[in-house]
Parts: C-alpha cells; sequence; structure tokens
C-alpha cells in the first residue's frame, strides 16, 4: 500500500534489531517471533472490577495482580505449528523476511547449495480466545502457511484449530477450535491505554504456558517501517519467544495490544516489545471472520508527516497534516486533482494530524467508497472527492540498480563552489546512470559534514525537484537554488526518490 508513511530507506545498519518472536523447535534457533492477544474476560467468571481489587487504591499503584491473572489466564493458550520439508542453508537465509531483522541464534550451517533431510519444523507462540464458541486470536508469522493448528488450553487440554483466515499486513490471524461452546475467552479493550497505565502480557514463552510478566505503556502510536502497516502499543512487560500471537491486559482484564515483536541485540527481552492496538484487531477480526481475508481502502499516494521544516518550507504556519510526496498514475488520488506536494488536512470534516493518521483512516474505509478530502495547496484550501480503490495485497518492493556505465562528469552544489553556502553533495543526470531513471538528478556523493546529509540525503538518491521546479541536471539545482536565496528563502523544498519511495526534505540555504 502507498499509503503508508514514505520513508526514505529502511535501514538496518544499528547494532540492535527487531525480533519477531515465535520460538521455533527443530529449526528453532532459525525463527523468532512474538504473539499478542485480545482483551476483556468472559467464562469462568468475568474479571472483577477495579474498584472490587483489594490491589487497587486510590493514588497508588496494584499491590497484587493475582485476581485479573486468575481471570484472564484461562482464555491464553499455546498455539504450535508444524511443517515439513526439505531446507538449503543457502537460500533460506535469504528467503526469510525476518534475517535482517533478528540475530537471533546461530544457524545450522551447511555447505553453500547443500540441501538438508525433510525434517519436521516445530513453531510455537501464544494465542487467546475471542468468543465461547472456540474462535481465537494469534499472530499471522506463527500459522503462516498451515490450515491447522494444535492449540493447548491453560487446563493443560490439546486441540486441533482450523486456521479461518489470515492478514499479514496487520500480522493477525483468526483460528477456529470447533466442539465447544464453553471456552473461557476475553475482550477487547474499548480505549487506547495511556502511557504509564500498567500492562499485564500472557503468553507460552519457550513453550512454557501460562506465563505472566508486567510493566506499563512506554509509548502508544509506534509505527515500524518495513515491519508493520499499523501503529504499535510499546510495553516494556518482559516479552520473549512463543509470546507471539499472547495478548497484553489491562488492569480491568481487556486486551490492549497483540503482541509482535521485541527491540534487542541478543534475541531476548531488554524491556521494548511492541503489540497490534486492540482497535487494529477490532477492525480485522470480523473480515476473517466472515471472508478470510481483509480488504482496505487505497488513496495510491506516498505520504510524509509534516515536520516544522517542512511546514516552513511549504508556507504553513502548522504541522499538521499528510503531506503528499507522490500520487501513483492513475490512482485515486491522482485521479481527483491529488499531487505532490499537496497537504491532505481532513477526510469528510475529521482532522488529519500526520501520514500514519491518514493512512490508518483510509485504510478503514471499504474499497469503493467516496470520501471528501480537504487539501492545503500553496496555502490555499480546497476540497476534492476521491473515490478509494483497494489496498493490493503486495506491492514492488524491487528497486533499480544504480550501476555506473561511465563515470560521468560530476559537479557539486553551491554557488562557484563555494563551502558557505555549499549542499556538501556531488551530482549527475539521472539519466547517465544505469537503472536510475531518465528524470532528475542522481546523488553520487555526499559530505558527511554537509548540510544535505544533515537531511539525511544518500548515495543513490535521486532529487526530482527543487522549490517545485522539476530539474535534470546539477545546473538546474543551482538555479533553483538561487532563486530561492534571491527570494528571501530560507530553506528551500527538496522532492527526492529513494529506491522506490518519494519524499520531500528541507535543507538550509540561506
Amino acid at each position: 500500500m502507498n499509503e503508508r508513511p514514505a520513508a526514505a530507506k529502511m535501514r538496518v545498519q544499528t547494532a540492535l534489531g527487531f525480533v519477531v518472536l515465535a520460538c521455533i523447535g527443530a529449526l528453532a534457533a532459525e525463527a523468532g517471533l512474538i504473539a499478542a492477544g485480545v482483551a476483556g474476560f468472559h467464562g469462568r467468571g468475568a474479571a472483577p472490577q477495579a474498584a472490587d481489587r483489594p490491589g487497587r487504591q486510590a493514588g497508588s499503584g496494584p499491590s497484587s495482580f493475582a485476581d485479573v491473572v486468575d481471570a484472564v489466564r484461562p482464555a491464553v493458550v499455546g498455539v504450535q505449528t508444524k511443517t515439513s520439508g526439505t531446507f538449503d542453508e543457502s537460500s533460506s537465509a535469504e528467503a526469510s523476511p525476518d534475517r535482517l531483522l533478528r540475530p537471533f541464534s546461530t544457524p545450522q550451517v551447511a555447505p553453500p547449495g547443500v540441501r538438508r533431510p525433510a525434517r519436521v519444523v516445530t513453531s510455537q507462540g501464544s494465542g487467546f480466545f475471542i468468543s465461547p464458541d472456540g474462535y481465537l486470536v494469534t499472530n499471522h508469522h506463527v500459522v503462516e502457511g498451515n490450515l491447522t493448528a494444535e492449540v493447548q488450553t491453560d487446563d493443560q487440554r490439546t486441540y486441533t484449530a482450523k486456521v479461518v483466515g489470515t492478514d499479514p499486513t496487520s500480522d493477525l490471524a483468526l483460528l477456529k477450535v470447533d466442539g465447544r461452546g464453553d471456552f473461557p475467552h476475553v475482550k477487547l479493550a474499548d480505549k487506547m491505554p495511556r502511557v504509564g497505565d500498567w500492562v499485564l502480557a500472557v503468553g507460552n514463552p519457550f513453550g512454557l504456558g501460562g506465563t505472566v510478566t508486567a510493566g506499563i505503556v512506554s509509548a502508544r502510536e509506534r509505527n515500524i517501517g518495513g515491519v508493520s502497516a499499523d501503529n504499535l502499543v510499546q510495553i516494556d512487560a518482559p516479552i520473549n519467544k512463543g509470546d507471539s500471537g499472547g495478548p497484553s491486559f489491562d488492569v480491568d482484564g481487556r486486551v490492549i495490544g497483540v503482541n509482535m515483536m521485541i527491540f534487542s541485540p541478543s534475541g531476548g527481552s531488554i524491556g521494548i516489545a511492541f503489540a497490534v492496538p486492540a482497535e487494529t484487531v477490532r477492525m480485522v477480526v470480523p473480515q476473517l471472520k466472515e471472508k478470510g481475508s481483509v480488504t482496505r481502502g487505497w488513496l495510491g499516494v506516498q505520504l510524509q508527516s509534516l515536520t516544522p521544516d517542512l511546514a516552513k518550507a511549504l508556507g504553513l504556519e502548522q504541522t499538521q497534516g499528510a503531506l503528499i510526496a507522490a500520487a501513483e498514475a492513475d490512482g485515486p488520488a491522482a485521479k481527483a486533482g491529488i499531487t505532490s506536494g499537496d497537504v491532505i488536512a481532513s477526510v469528510n470534516g475529521t482532522p488529519i494530524r500526520s501520514g500514519a493518521e491518514l493512512s490508518r483512516t483510509i485504510s478503514a474505509f471499504a474499497p469503493g467508497t467516496s470520501v471528501r478530502i480537504g487539501v492545503l495547496r500553496q496555502g490555499e484550501e480546497k476540497s476534492v472527492i476521491a473515490a478509494l480503490g483497494q489496498l493490493p495485497e503486495s506491492r514492488s518492493a524491487s528497486a533499480a540498480g544504480q550501476r555506473q556505465q561511465e563515470e560521468p562528469e560530476q559537479e557539486t552544489t553551491g554557488r562557484g563552489g563555494s563551502t558557505d553556502d555549499d549542499l556538501g553533495l556531488k551530482l549527475a543526470p539521472a539519466s547517465s546512470i544505469l537503472g536510475a531513471g531518465e528524470q532528475g538528478v542522481i546523488v553520487t556523493g555526499v559530505d558527511p559534514t554537509g548540510l544535505a546529509a544533515d537531511q539525511g540525503l544518500e548515495l543513490g538518491d535521486v532529487i526530482l525537484e527543487v522549490s517545485g521546479k522539476s530539474v535534470t541536471t546539477p545546473a538546474e539545482i543551482r538555479n533553483a537554488l538561487g532563486d530561492a536565496r534571491r527570494q528571501g528563502k530560507q530553506q528551500a523544498l527538496l522532492r527526492l526518490r529513494s529506491g522506490d519511495a518519494t519524499r520531500f526534505v528541507a535543507v538550509p540555504i540561506d
């Protein structure tokens, strides 16, 4: 989906990594993923209200979580899947999308190209019942590629669950256990938790079912580019392998999120975990139950949230809204007249604060829905009607290689090569570099101490526009920057293409 905030580039260049926890047996050391759950409790007695719990005292933290744990833990299950097949170590290392995200353990090594014998790979995660007739929620990555899963309840009973549907975008899955109508179950929280609220995570770490950890909500609306399309809840309750798909509860026994992944240098918990929020579960589960998949509205744009620098460069006084970095040709936005540089300020009269909020808002509409979009363009407000399309299930992420045919003439930005106003870039027409396209000017060198480097420009970025003017040569960039200075502007707005993503960057020029 192009609605997601357009990340300049997904960098995996830190010592830490995101870890998706699934605790895999047989090849267990190879995979790691976390699970999350749904909140509230029904069956075996409802969760006691806050005022009824002896541990809840006004102005103080709880002295014990035992009452709420007793109420919700019976609804949490272990989820196990088994997959058989042959594995090529040299290819599987590249095939796994998690490899860059989680250095869990040392992989089993075989000579390149050697195929190992067939084996059974056992994956363990967590889940939780959301209705007495056996519907339960887990993570997509826990059951991916399976039609059924084995479920073990808190009372050590084992059932076979059918995979009703999965949603890779939100990393959620819905399962169904038949044959009973009295499963203990929980409910989702009605509202987002506040930062600092208590949170209890219940799951199946390392196959040790019924494990409870406690912490607080560390942050809300975390966007992890390239990992999840949804805003995530960050918690510091310890989460480990096998907790994927398990629920995080508030102190009233309501599910505030489904645990999905951790941030860790070692693969173990360091107190930074992320959960799919309950509001996402509430939107996804009914569609999975009805048709086994999720359809989302699609606007066909790449988005950025407005920063103070971008707002200033656009001549705006406020930083609320979603900046359109690119509108896909023949997409719903382009057909409605929305173009790059526009700022979407509202949808059906509801203010939009950021690119992430616009993405969530549009996704919640059914494809084919017509929405009224408030647009800011060059300081003027206007309203357009867009008929939403359907979010494609997958979009090509391949980027053209940027191999150099021959050493092109390179120029530095800035007047006369002076250093006081030099952006610190070496540039060449994009058309002179194989695979860079015919439009724009490609960055062939970056001074790490220059102004452009401070704004995140990197080797291979293609500058498409400067202050709204299309550019194809380094000289045109110099001229556009000079015009901006003569107009008294302190910043120039650059529109860049970074791989498949398009974004705006404001660079100081005074």
